[in-house]
């Protein structure tokens, strides 16, 4: 996730010319902090109160993490009231870029101090309460405090999340509570007949599948870690050092500015869940680069929302839906990451192939050797941040016994331990002394420590605001009304892969549109509470085998992944086009087509498991001998869509040429014979030669001035 804290580049050289690169990334820092971290600025003692509680909550989330003892309820109720607290301090009821508040109103402080005393309450109670097997209902406090809780947390979940995911809870807490007196009859099951408000209360405060379940779980024992670990290691100067290696190892190439922003995203992808916080911090340099190079406002930001949006999908953080999708699927976190990292590299080098295509329509070259950093003087100048992720990494794909929260707790040890010698070292060169350079180190891992607990609010607030969806779906199996109506539709198609297809294009659609208004990881549990059963129970798959239902979680999440860039809501692309003062629609327009290739890889993985390295039901099982030709086939196909859909591969594509690349992409979707493989390459190539014979007979495209 990124720091609130880290410095937006204002070099002018950076910047297009006639435009003010600095006043729009000022706009698109204001869209992070409103959206994400909180749009209040506060000084003086509440300001120090927020870094307090921040700095506190990420102590006690490592001691949580170093101890292992805590009773899993305790620690996810003391995990939500330090959202609760920080929320309501820093999330104002309006949220308006560019005019932020500058104090906390009486009100916010009665709101939140009842918020943290609801979750609270739990922590103190939970021993009684789990010894009468539930809410007591002799003790009016015990209601009291989960109708609290409750109502509170849709209340935080409307500023921090948006109008979207409250709603929704309602909509569920209302279908529970109603039942049988027909608030939704279409998708009533015959066993639900209402629940009292005691009862319903009982069922998400006080029971493990309610608010305190495993998606609030998940999110306080691993992902907190894992967002620390990214604050940290981004504040320590390793996301900037990314981007210096990528445009110094890309940017000389045909399109490089484009490349290196694809590049730099990736990168940034492994420590960075937010796709928004991922555009503004990255996007400040590349975007302008992109414009200065040739490229329009647009496309521009069009090409770093989607590899912003896909960061995403970069193991081993993938934002925080990749350890609840572990901890649903049952598997080792290992497993998980492994099996994601080829989809991710595709999806990457597959958006690559889009900048290299764009630059061909516009007639692009690279950018001057003199104006992009030294890649051998980059390296050698920030090697040692890869100590830190290749320990990360390493340790949990070698060893299976590895504990992910305990690896994650030793790498921001190693990386607290960095960052004091970093800046004595920095502090020693320049002649600020000793001191100065560990009382510099401090207080950038305080700014790391609060820019953590920040990004952490909103995941804290929507795993919770989820945990009523699955509550409520656990107790009123909503989940078997809602696959009878899916199955009807599915049921107007005789043939079983139409109506497979049917039912994956219609989880794809509830998953953009649920998308547009909830974070990547509420749109994820949701779609995983309600579609993937559906999805599994058509498909005929076994819904307790993780090797059959891992392709069905990854369709659902991917699509979730592609929500935010999806016009009209797409955030990405506001605060994308902030920074290139194109226009927003636009830019989420482009973003869009560029995603296009992603869409395809989610069917490519679902119909073609061995992406996700899966052989005889079992993960894990695709020797690397199959597996390499499979991903060469399939990043071919990849680019032969995007070529299909951008109209252009040696220079643009005419009708009967663009279905053949559709055709040869198709093709490749689903594992077939050799010989079949072999004539999907066939018709690309023989799409490739057209073109490149045409092209003889006519003048070459004009280069940009720029290039």
């Amino acid at each position: 996730m990124s720091d609130p804290t880290r410095p937006i580049s204002t070099d002018p050289a950076l910047s297009p010319p006639g435009h003010d690169m600095a006043e729009g990334e000022r706009r698109a820092l204001e869209m992070v902090e409103a959206a994400e971290t909180g749009g209040r600025r506060l000084g003086g003692w509440q300001a120090g109160l927020v870094t307090t509680l921040a700095v506190a909550w990420c102590l006690f989330q490592m001691y949580a993490a170093w101890d292992g003892t805590l009773v899993p309820t305790t620690l996810r109720a003391i995990h939500l009231a330090f959202a609760f607290a920080l929320a309501f301090l820093v999330f104002p009821f309006r949220k308006t870029p560019g005019r932020p508040q500058t104090g906390v109103p009486w009100g916010d402080w009665l709101l939140g101090l009842a918020a943290a005393g609801s979750a609270v309450y739990f922590v103190v109670e939970y021993t009684n309460i789990a010894g009468n097997g539930g809410m007591r209902a002799d003790v009016p406090a015990d209601l009291l405090a989960g109708s609290a809780l409750v109502v509170l947390l849709l209340v935080t979940a409307w500023r921090t999340l948006g109008i979207a995911m409250p709603l929704i809870s309602l909509g569920f807490i209302l279908f529970a509570f109603m039942g049988a007196k027909g608030l939704i009859p279409a998708i009533q099951t015959p066993f639900h007949g209402g629940y009292t408000w005691p009862q319903l209360m009982g069922q998400l405060a006080t029971n493990t599948e309610g608010i305190f379940g495993t998606a609030l779980g998940v999110s306080a024992q691993i992902v907190f870690l894992f967002v620390l670990f990214g604050a940290v290691f981004d504040k320590l100067g390793a996301g900037d050092w990314f981007m210096r290696v990528a445009q110094g190892v890309l940017g000389g190439f045909r399109g490089g500015a484009a490349k290196a922003s694809i590049l730099s995203s990736g990168l940034n992808g492994i420590i960075s869940g937010s796709a928004v916080s991922n555009v503004v911090t990255g996007g400040n340099i590349t975007i302008g680069t992109m414009i200065r190079t040739g490229y329009s406002r647009e496309k521009a930001g069009a090409i770093e929302v989607a590899s912003s949006s896909n960061g995403q999908l970069m193991p081993p953080v993938m934002g925080a839906a990749a350890f609840i999708m572990a901890q649903n699927l049952n598997i080792e976190y290992r497993s998980l990451i492994l099996a994601a990292a080829i989809p991710a590299f595709l999806c990457y080098a597959a958006l690559l192939a889009v900048a290299h295509i764009e630059a061909l329509k516009l007639g692009l070259r690279g950018l001057p050797r003199s104006e992009l950093p030294p890649v051998r003087k980059t390296l050698l100048s920030g090697w040692y941040y890869l100590l830190p992720l290749g320990y990360l990494i390493g340790v949990l794909t070698a060893n299976p016994e590895a504990n992910p929260e305990r690896i994650a707790l030793n790498t921001i040890l190693l990386m607290v331990a960095m960052m004091f010698v970093q800046e004595a070292v920095f502090a020693s060169r320049d002649g600020r002394g000793l001191g100065r350079g560990l009382l510099d180190g401090g207080k950038k891992l305080m700014h790391a420590f609060e820019g953590g607990a920040r990004s952490m609010i909103g995941i804290a607030v929507a795993t919770a605001a989820a945990g009523i969806i699955v509550g409520i779906v656990t107790i009123t199996g909503l989940g078997f009304g809602l696959a009878d109506v899916v199955e009807g539709v599915a049921g107007l198609f005789t043939n079983e892969f139409v109506k497979i297809l049917a039912v994956l294009v219609m989880g794809q659609l509830i998953a953009l549109i649920l998308g547009m208004g909830l974070p990547t990881t509420a749109n994820y549990i949701l779609m995983s509470a309600l579609i993937v059963p559906i999805i599994a129970r058509i498909a005929g798959l076994d819904t307790g085998n993780p090797a059959q239902m891992l392709p069905v979680h990854m369709f659902v999440f991917y699509f979730g992944i592609m929500a935010d860039s999806t016009p009209p809501v797409a955030l990405a692309a506001f605060a994308a086009a902030a920074i290139s003062g194109g226009d927003p629609i636009k830019t989420g327009v482009q973003a869009f087509q560029y995603e296009l290739r992603t869409a395809l890889l989610a069917y490519m993985m679902f119909f073609n498991p061995q992406l996700l390295l899966i052989a005889n039901d079992r993960l894990g099982g695709l020797p690397w001998t199959e597996a390499i030709p499979m991903v060469v086939f399939a990043f071919i196909g990849l680019v032969a869509f995007s070529a299909a859909t951008l109209r252009f591969l040696h220079r643009r594509t005419n009708l009967l040429q663009t279905l053949l690349l559709l055709v040869a992409s198709f093709i490749l979707i689903i594992p077939t014979q050799l010989l079949v493989n072999l004539a999907a390459l066939g018709l690309i190539a023989l799409v490739y030669f057209w073109q490149k014979a045409g092209a003889r007979s006519e003048p070459p495209a004009p280069l940009s001035a720029a290039a």
